[in-house]
């Protein structure tokens, strides 16, 4: 790519830059406390392992490491996804300036991100994994292209660390590098570039970056695959007909879901064009139109063979993340003008851009006028402040990794288990007092010590069940005096 071609689309990162910028902001604004996949990287990140349960562990990898620098913080936690998200969008462009000619289609394809949910709102309220998948995945496609069309060491070692990394992401980003092989084996003029002896490159950088993980799964395999398998095939008592009945309407309403506000805005932003270049085609639509179809089958496979019964829009992020590129090159194919709808999309993304970060920041903050309250409004913090008033914790013990997460970002130093996840065990015996936590819904509800929590303390401190008590908390953004109620107590161990 020549410094003309780069100058021709900097902009748009400096945009993005910005934008993600807002988003850090914004999330530090908006609530101290951490949702589920947040608490999750802050809860596992106390240890470093080759493999922490049904998700592989590039994140969390990463987000250990980053901790070891600046310590544990949301600041991190917010800072990581945003660059992720940043480098993903960057290679994106990349790699949709490298086979679009029209600068206005580079730009429509890259910022045409921001239409697909899952991504541009899903994956800045909560998601983790999902956005390594991502990361990922821009990598590969980049390190991809790059190879059938300007093929070096280079572009194939892209390829392979893409390969790795998404392995290491989660395990369905598999079918995104098998269905790029198959479909560059179909054409005759880029199969020389699958048969080239660099790609035994790309393989070995892939097999260097998952082996210390693929040591792991193999002795973790149920493990590691259980609870995804058990989501995935959760149909019931459904028979094997309604079973794949279900996986194919899932299947199909994922595909609407991931990808049907993308083609609705295109439909808008580029109208009659839009339907007659569907027809139009370039070896570079037909590649991704057998890379989508490829991994459509393997899914299909899944569910007739594998018993997949629920397929979630956010699965399938490896393949379709691809759809703005597809509908751009269909465009250019067909010779269409875009200046005009280069100027109607624009704002599209402007609103996107402003009312993306308002929504997240006013789904917690409203709560105060509707009295809904969502978990970023739980005052995990405060509750901790209290606590500490009546005595100094060495360890913790929390009902859920949920809770133990948000405890451990306020308390450096001090391990935190939790009940639910028995793959953290630090050395107790000697620890004394240890703080019990755990969450009570709603007021009036049981407010004793969990049977789960009795029995850990049990079974690992030989301990039985000390007397509870309960702290009630104001909300983030409380209407009048709603609080929250979290049930604690304290256990001295005998010297």
């Amino acid at each position: 790519m020549t410094e003309t071609s780069l100058r021709d689309i900097r902009w748009i990162f400096v945009l993005l830059a910005g934008y993600f910028l807002l988003q850090v902001g914004v999330r530090l604004a908006t609530s101290h406390s951490l949702d589920l996949d947040e608490a999750e990287q802050v809860f596992r990140s106390q240890w470093l392992a080759a493999g922490y349960g049904p998700q592989p562990p590039f994140y969390n990898w990463l987000q250990y490491a980053v901790f070891q620098f600046t310590g544990v913080s949301l600041a991190a936690l917010s800072v990581v996804k945003n660059l992720l998200l940043f480098i993903s969008y960057l290679l994106y462009g990349l790699t949709a300036r490298l086979i679009l000619r029209d600068k206005a289609l580079v730009a429509i394809a890259t910022l045409g991100l921001l239409t697909i949910p899952q991504m541009v709102f899903e994956m800045q309220r909560d998601l983790t994994h999902t956005v390594a998948v991502f990361f990922s995945a821009s990598i590969f496609f980049y390190g991809f292209i790059r190879s059938l069309k300007q093929p070096s060491f280079a572009s194939y070692l892209i390829a392979g660390v893409g390969i790795g990394f998404g392995l290491l992401a989660k395990y369905n980003f598999a079918i995104l590098p098998a269905a790029a092989l198959i479909a560059a084996l179909a054409d005759a003029r880029l199969r020389p570039r699958i048969f080239d002896r660099r790609l035994a490159l790309a393989a070995v950088v892939a097999l260097v970056i998952t082996l210390p993980h693929l040591f792991w799964l193999k002795d973790n395999l149920d493990f590691a695959t259980a609870r995804t398998l058990e989501k995935m095939t959760a149909s019931g008592n459904a028979s094997y007909l309604m079973q794949v009945a279900m996986g194919a309407s899932s299947l199909a309403l994922a595909i609407i879901s991931f990808a049907g506000l993308t083609v609705a805005v295109f439909a808008v932003v580029f109208g009659r064009t839009l339907r007659l270049s569907l027809a139009s085609q370039s070896e570079w639509t037909q590649l991704l139109e057998r890379m989508m179809l490829v991994f459509a089958v393997g899914i299909l496979l899944l569910i007739v063979f594998g018993g997949a019964a629920g397929i979630k829009d956010r699965w399938l992020v490896p393949m379709l993340f691809i759809v703005p590129l597809y509908l751009c090159l269909k465009i250019e194919a067909a010779g269409a003008e875009t200046e005009r709808a280069f100027r109607r999309f624009m704002p599209v993304v402007a609103v996107i851009m402003i009312g993306v970060p308002a929504t997240l920041y006013g789904s917690v903050a409203s709560a105060r006028f509707t009295g809904h309250y969502e978990r970023l409004n739980r005052p995990y913090a405060s509750m901790l402040e209290i606590l500490r008033k009546q005595a100094e914790p060495a360890a913790i013990l929390a009902g859920d990794s949920l809770l133990a997460g948000n405890l451990r970002q306020d308390i450096a130093g001090v391990p935190v288990v939790s009940v639910d996840y028995p793959g953290f065990k630090p050395d107790l015996s000697a620890r004394r007092p240890i703080l019990l936590v755990w969450l009570i819904a709603h007021k009036g509800e049981n407010e004793a010590l969990p049977p789960d929590m009795a029995q850990w303390l049990q079974a690992n401190l030989g301990v039985s069940a000390p007397e509870a008590s309960v702290i009630d908390v104001p909300y983030f953004y409380q209407r009048g005096d709603d609080s929250y109620r979290f049930g604690y107590a304290w256990v001295h161990q005998p010297s």
